[in-house]
């Protein structure tokens, strides 16, 4: 499949997805002519990027992690154990941020905010 076909099977844009293969992220075949040739199954992994982006995965650690998913013989399990990892990242710096949001509400009852003899 070309580009074009893949961008609207996908609902991303063509920029994108040359922005995915700089990246390393997708690969396509050329063509004699130098159109990029998608296999079918390159929908579903750009979905899949797509989804973890939205999920707050950064490209690159789906740059890291998706060669490891798409080739695993238990996809599942590994897509589960990279959302438990990052749960677990984001309840931590939860942790942080609230641990953070503390310190500066009792900063705001001091003569000066930032004394640091706190």
């Amino acid at each position: 499949m070309r580009i074009g076909e893949l961008a609207q099977a996908s609902a991303v844009s063509r920029d994108t997805l040359r922005f995915y293969e700089q990246r390393g992220l997708i690969a396509a075949q050329r063509s004699t002519n130098g159109y990029r040739d998608y296999p079918p199954d390159m929908v579903q992994l750009v979905q899949y990027i797509k989804t973890a982006q939205r999920l707050g995965f950064t490209l690159d650690e789906i740059g890291n992690s998706v060669a490891a998913i798409w080739q695993s013989p238990d996809p599942d399990s590994a897509v589960t154990q990279l959302l438990q990892d990052k749960l677990k990242l984001i309840e931590a710096r939860m942790a942080e941020l609230g641990a953070l949001r503390d310190e500066l509400q009792q900063r705001l009852g001091q003569q000066c905010p930032l004394n640091p003899r706190l």
